[in-house]
């Protein structure tokens, strides 16, 4: 598969996905390119919804955050990754395997609404920077995909130990993944790619291991 043409995804978390991640989503969504796709999350997400300062500043801006939910963060999402940006959520920050930079930028709960202009301006110019400057860098580094599959192998290995050798069972895990690059929503796919591994390893002819001469 074309790494420059597979799909790839920024995570962007904060305290409560109520302030700064939503809004760093958008303007992603606003200035990013098609084949990266922003989501953000945290673990505590805010029952009541974006806050109003915030949804007031993006709607001057023409983005209407009104309707979206604060999202909990997932294992999926923080495995599925491929960067990550946390928003100075300090010791509440989520564990995201793979590339994380954090952006220093204060909540805006309870703040004034020209306070939260500032800070919604700050993150759009974080936004464009990032589009401007780390988009091959996203587009191509496999931490992330490495962290999966060193996730499924154990699992494997332990279970097809006396069926395949190693590096059978680690090019079969390691395609199943990348079938997986252009999933649009990418929930469970840990547990799709382990059962698709898990199939193909029981096979006589694997599709996964044909290039090995299987």
């Amino acid at each position: 598969m074309d790494t420059l043409a597979s799909m790839r995804y920024v995570l962007f978390a904060c305290t409560h996905n109520a302030g700064r991640s939503p809004m760093a989503e958008a303007f992603f969504q606003r200035h990013g390119p098609a084949d990266v796709r922003a989501e953000s999350a945290e673990q505590q997400p805010r029952r009541e919804g974006v806050w109003p300062n915030v949804v007031a500043a993006m709607q001057e801006v023409g983005i209407d955050l009104s309707a979206r939910r604060p999202v909990r963060l997932t294992p999926e999402m923080q495995l599925h990754a491929d960067w990550a940006v946390t928003l100075a959520c300090g010791a509440t920050c989520p564990f995201v395997p793979g590339v994380v930079e954090d952006w220093d930028i204060p909540d805006p709960a309870g703040l004034s609404l020209e306070e939260t202009r500032a800070i919604r301006d700050g993150i759009e110019q974080r936004v464009i920077d990032l589009v401007e400057h780390r988009l091959d860098l996203i587009r191509t580094d496999r931490t992330a995909h490495h962290l999966r599959l060193q996730a499924l192998l154990p699992e494997l290995i332990h279970e097809f130990a006396d069926l395949r050798s190693d590096e059978e069972i680690r090019t079969c895990a390691d395609a199943v993944l990348a079938g997986f690059t252009d999933a649009p929503i990418r929930s469970h796919v840990m547990t799709l790619a382990r059962r698709r591994t898990r199939d193909c390893l029981r096979s006589e002819h694997c599709d996964a291991l044909a290039p090995a001469g299987r």
